[in-house]
């Protein structure tokens, strides 16, 4: 005890008292906090969003007074059923005058600094330099959110313009080195969006002033209270990694919640998708989804190959993100591509459409709703608001597709029309596809010397015969040869064939709908990012303009061996989902054991247990301890709810 107090004797007074404080409280303040406790905000997305886009029944023209009207009817009927969300699609600040259309130029409304604002003839609102906030303000009025789609970079109109970059730090023009930067300084031309190459283009972002716009764009969405923003060429094909890490970076610093949403999504795989999924909540998977079985079809694969990748839920940009399947066609619709509102049904039966939406929900794909709520009628209402399936939707876990199903062709005739089974197209074709670099199925190029002055690049997997480009260096005009001589250096065109002057495309010239197969096509050689490829020593052929990689694929019937499908899942109640996907042109029974089942879910506790079924769309109930059965219509699907005991 004397230790103690000669000791203490040679402390300050004040030091003492921190001391005795330190031992009295040190145990809270060391405690580590839960993640419950250091979590402040909701986890952003913690379902997959559900809302409207006016993209399927206005295309690019919608109005202030369309777009309001179906707000207000989505906060009646669909805000109960979680659609939360309404989006204006594409081109909002594009004036609605002959001349204008999807790859006009000259035609948008800019502000000073080269940045889109909405088009007053249609956002009367947004006079006075009020841009979205008015129509924000009467979304979040009546419980809704509000959303925007936007392009990637900046525009040619305002590159052209060579409009000046706001400082958002200083409100004035950005200036650095002593100098004013403008849109050409940091306008990346060669890297145009491909499938509209007039509007808009990448900006550098390894430059302080192009990381300047980007901020200033987005900073100006929050002002105006956005709540979601669609951002479209800069995933698939188009892959512009460094402005979605930036804008995700934008994003996660502002003090209130704007969800990332990514599109189109053109060319992604699992592997390509891994690189975004925690920057973004959502990022589109598949090419533009419109009304016809062909489309429908095509989705199945790409959401397996998602859900074996566990992409369904991963992290996201503060919270959750899911891949997307892209909107519902369903209702009142316009065509793709067109200037004019909804006009037409959708072109999908009932059983189509409700094959469509339960291979949403058990792929958990986010619901965004495209027709026109102002002609919502009753059928397609019910369906979009069935609660086993938005149930399944928000709240299922472990969805993947169910391989143990068994078929036998219905005994009743009908007949089979020889384009049901031509939608599947290209069988024993090869395409080219566009995948990450990281991807080690990219390493398979090689170069192959024909003569002394003449080598091809071929694909070294043999397909019958492996595929081979001819070689050679860009031929470049002499007014643009300087410029891209350093840029392009290492790089060839792929030609077709040896005589032809066709080069291969790295990247579709056009918005894709999934209609249409492969990553790349063959056109007239130009000087264009999009035709330039170098060779890796690795044997990785690299395109200019995505910076993906090719590979060579053979394209298989899709209508071929696959003519049933089956998805499954667990419920939070402890139910079980199970759902049969019937892709034939005829009726088919579709079968599962339960035994199987136990396969997949090896932790539940199947054997000699009996079921409880409910299927959805038929109505039917019963119990069962073996088998679930059931006769689908062609093109169409079971949805069975299980409950074992």
């Amino acid at each position: 005890m004397k230790i103690l107090v000669l000791e203490m004797g040679f402390f300050p007074f004040s030091l003492f008292f921190f001391f005795f404080f330190f031992l009295l409280f040190a145990p809270s303040l060391c405690r580590v906090p839960s993640e419950t406790h250091l979590r402040t905000e909701p986890e952003h997305a913690s379902t997959p969003p559900r809302g409207w886009n006016s993209y399927d029944s206005f295309c690019w023209t919608v109005s202030e007074e369309e777009f309001l009207q179906n707000a207000e009817i989505i906060s009646n009927r669909l805000k109960p059923h979680g659609y939360e969300y309404v989006v204006v699609d594409y081109l909002w600040y594009r004036r609605k005058v002959p001349g204008a259309y999807t790859d006009s130029l000259g035609f948008d409304v800019i502000d000073e600094w080269g940045r889109p604002i909405p088009d007053p003839g249609r956002w009367p609102s947004s006079k006075g330099g009020k841009g979205f906030s008015e129509v924000a303000k009467k979304v979040h009025s009546i419980g809704l959110k509000f959303g925007i789609h936007v392009m990637r970079g900046i525009s040619l109109q305002a590159f052209n313009a060579n409009t000046p970059i706001l400082d958002t730090v200083k409100g004035s023009a950005y200036v650095e080195s002593g100098r004013q930067w403008r849109a050409k300084d940091i306008g990346l031309k060669e890297r145009a969006c491909a499938w509209m190459p007039h509007g808009f283009m990448s900006v550098n972002t390894k430059l302080e002033a192009g990381r300047a716009f980007l901020r200033s764009l987005y900073l100006q969405y929050a002002e105006w209270g956005v709540d979601f923003v669609k951002n479209d060429c800069v995933f698939g094909d188009d892959l512009d990694i460094d402005e979605i890490t930036f804008v995700s970076e934008v994003l996660r610093k502002l003090d209130r919640p704007i969800l990332y949403s990514l599109s189109p999504g053109t060319g992604v795989t699992p592997a390509m998708a891994k690189e975004v999924s925690g920057l973004v909540n959502m990022y589109r998977i598949t090419a533009d989804d419109w009304d016809t079985w062909r489309d429908v079809f095509s989705h199945f694969d790409v959401s397996r190959d998602f859900s074996n990748a566990k992409m369904i839920g991963a992290k996201g940009l503060l919270g959750r993100s899911w891949p997307d399947l892209d909107m519902l066609p369903l209702g009142w619709l316009t065509d793709p591509g067109s200037n004019e509102g909804p006009h037409r049904t959708s072109n999908l039966n009932l059983d189509e459409q409700r094959t469509q939406m339960t291979l949403w929900a058990m792929a958990k794909s986010p619901l965004m709703f495209g027709g026109d709520v102002r002609k919502l009628d009753e059928t397609t209402y019910n369906l979009i608001t069935n609660p086993t399936l938005l149930e399944i939707n928000s709240f299922s876990q472990n969805n993947m597709e169910f391989p143990y199903v068994s078929t036998r062709r219905s005994r009743r005739k009908e007949k089979v029309l020889p384009q049901d089974f031509a939608e599947g197209g290209m069988l024993g074709k090869r395409a080219l596809n566009l995948i990450t670099c990281k991807d080690p199925k990219a390493n398979g190029w090689s170069t192959k010397a024909i003569d002394q002055d003449l080598e091809q690049i071929c694909w070294r997997e043999k397909l019958e015969g492996p595929p081979c480009l001819y070689k050679r260096k860009p031929l470049l005009a002499s007014g643009v040869e300087m410029i891209y001589k350093q840029q392009y250096q290492g790089t060839l065109h792929l030609l077709a064939s040896d005589g032809m002057e066709i080069c291969l495309d790295g990247s579709p010239r056009r918005r894709l709908t999934s209609k249409e197969f492969g990553g790349g096509s063959f056109s007239p050689c130009k000087g264009d990012a999009n035709q330039m490829w170098e060779l890796n020593a690795n044997g990785s052929l690299v395109n200019s303009y995505s910076g993906l990689c090719a590979t060579v694929d053979l394209l298989k019937d899709d209508a071929g061996s696959s003519e049933v499908r089956s998805w499954i899942a667990t419920g939070r109640r402890g139910e079980i989902y199970l759902a049969f996907f019937n892709l034939n042109p005829q009726m088919t029974v579709i079968s599962a054991n339960l035994a199987d089942v136990a396969k997949v879910f090896p932790w539940k506790n199947l054997k000699g247990v009996s079921c409880k079924y409910h299927e959805i769309w038929s109505g039917k109930s019963g119990v069962t301890k073996r088998w679930i059965s059931i006769a689908v219509e062609k093109h169409g699907s079971s949805l069975f709810v299980l409950t074992c005991v």
